[in-house]
């Protein structure tokens, strides 16, 4: 079998991969980098597979600490990034990992007509994770701050007023248990083209192909520039922002797999202690014909 030789580091992965405060320029993140892993693809997915026991386990303890202790412990897992940069890879390679029982996934569409009627936060409180529960957004709040200034669909005011916004909801939601893991997955542009050409000459993806994919690549620097602000204003000390390069999906999935397993490590789950006595029930069945 083939061993994975991480790179020894004091700080965990999530430290390594986390934004510093201040400004951002995204241009100087190597979005093909392998920050914390030396190996190459063939370990990278022996790594992740090996992380996959141990991430059941602690996800079945905090499922099980709510189950039987009210606690009020959860995961909100955030995936950002622009088309094609494997927001779908990680949920099938690395969120596949976990329990389906034990996951809530939603993934944000363009806004209906009801929801926008109410605050753009409204449709996100509705899609929470429950206490003991794994969330994942694909896509998240952070489109009404990164397509709605590109777009202009909201005036610069209420952009603004949105990052506020969503940091003073994000500290409630730690504030309540609630551990918020927000990943960037940082792609360059060239790959993305790659990805988008090898969808058109795939029958069996060309579903996935839009029209619209080519006039948002037009964009490319706006949304880079939208990204930016967003991880600058967002980006706190409770819920801070990681950027994971993505042009290598393998590293990708290693690396969010490991932001994941962190967090559940952070938590210090332990099996629930029974409330009844264990040795009675025993008796209780052996006496039973």
């Amino acid at each position: 079998m083939l061993e994975p030789r991480l790179i020894t580091m004091s700080d965990p992965l999530s430290e390594l991969l986390r934004v510093a405060q201040g400004k951002v320029n995204l241009g100087a993140i190597d979005p093909a980098g392998t920050p914390g892993f030396e190996g190459k693809k063939a370990e990278g997915l022996t790594a992740l597979a090996e992380i996959g026991p141990s991430l059941a386990e602690l996800q079945e303890r905090l499922f099980a600490g709510a189950y039987t202790e009210e606690s009020n412990a959860r995961i909100l897992v955030i995936l950002q990034g622009m088309d094609t940069s494997g927001k779908g890879g990680v949920l099938k390679h690395v969120i596949g990992l976990l329990h389906p029982n034990a996951i809530a996934l939603t993934s944000f569409k363009k806004p209906t007509a009801e929801e926008l009627r109410h605050d753009f936060l409204w449709r996100i409180d509705k899609a929470l994770p429950r206490p003991g529960i794994v969330g994942v957004f694909d896509r998240s709040h952070y489109e009404d701050v990164l397509v709605a200034r590109v777009h202009e669909l909201a005036d610069r005011a209420e952009i603004e007023r949105r990052y506020d916004a969503i940091n003073q909801w994000e500290q409630a939601l730690v504030d309540d248990g609630c551990v918020v893991i927000k990943c960037m997955l940082h792609m360059s542009e060239a790959e993305q083209r790659e990805r988008l050409l090898a969808r058109l000459e795939d029958p069996t993806k060309q579903w996935k192909f839009k029209p619209n994919d080519v006039d948002e690549r037009q964009l490319w620097s706006a949304y880079q520039s939208a990204y930016e602000i967003a991880l600058e204003r967002c980006n706190t000390q409770a819920v801070p922002w990681h950027v994971v390069p993505s042009d290598r999906k393998w590293y990708r999935n290693w690396a969010i797999g490991r932001l994941v397993l962190e967090a559940l490590e952070s938590l210090d789950l332990q099996w629930p202690a029974p409330d009844y006595d264990v040795a009675a029930q025993k008796q209780r069945l052996l006496g039973q014909a």
